[in-house]
């Protein structure tokens, strides 16, 4: 299908997303930017990216045949595209398009998607490796229009969480997979960790670095399993 001339805008309010779907599209979206010379993506690949420990919340294990089934939604919806041409099929997101949303308001929802509520400061340091913010200030504004945003564009895709016991700021979750139980997050919030915003900032930062080099060298290892044509590790 030619991408410039999409039949419809998918819009939250008629069909959220579901958690695989999210999943699969923040994993698709991560890859085009920090690993460009593999996407769009095999299956396999696909499969890395969705399971992998590191820079995801929750971790997921998802079967093949479930994002298969997944994928095929996300087509019809015109959020996913399959190309042809090579050996196996690829596959690309197509969020900024049929989302109707500039790139920066992408970048953020497809980290929020991945890694579940973050506060504006920790979005702008997850997000470093796919776009460079400016400052806070500027992930605030982008993530405050995604939540003004009129019914007439499809309504709110994140909204701001009340300010868990401790914290200084508030964290931002999104709104793709339908509304938010905000009691049950506030309960799940109360009953958490006591550390203090500097130690989780400074946790953040170790953990982002970490994992930064974890996902290099499993992008690293992806292509050159797919190079080689062995199966990925793990599987038979």
């Amino acid at each position: 299908m030619n991408q410039d001339t999409l039949p419809h805008r998918h819009n939250i309010t008629e069909r959220p997303l579901t958690a695989i779907e999210a999943r699969i599209l923040g994993s698709l979206m991560e890859k085009a930017r920090t690993v460009p010379d593999s996407y769009p993506l095999t299956l396999n690949a696909l499969s890395s990216a969705c399971n992998q420990k590191s820079s995801r919340e929750p971790v997921m294990q998802l079967a093949d045949a479930l994002l298969v089934e997944a994928l095929d939604e996300l087509r019809a919806l015109n959020l996913v595209f399959e190309t042809s041409g090579g050996r196996v099929p690829r596959y690309e997101h197509n969020f900024m398009r049929a989302m109707g949303v500039p790139e920066q308001s992408a970048v953020l929802l497809g980290m929020l998607m991945l890694r579940g509520p973050q506060t504006a400061g920790e979005l702008r340091l997850n997000t470093e490796r796919w776009y460079k913010f400016l400052d806070i200030a500027s992930v605030d504004a982008f993530l405050e229009e995604l939540q003004d945003r009129s019914p007439e564009k499809g309504g709110p895709m994140v909204i701001k969480l009340p300010k868990a016991p401790g914290a200084r700021e508030q964290r931002w979750a999104h709104l793709l997979c339908g509304p938010l139980d905000l009691a049950q997050m506030a309960n799940a919030a109360a009953g958490g960790s006591n550390a203090t915003e500097d130690e989780v900032i400074h946790l953040t930062r170790r953990v982002a670095a970490l994992e930064e080099q974890v996902a290099v060298l499993s992008d690293q290892l992806q292509n050159l399993h797919e190079q080689l044509g062995l199966s990925q590790p793990g599987q038979a």
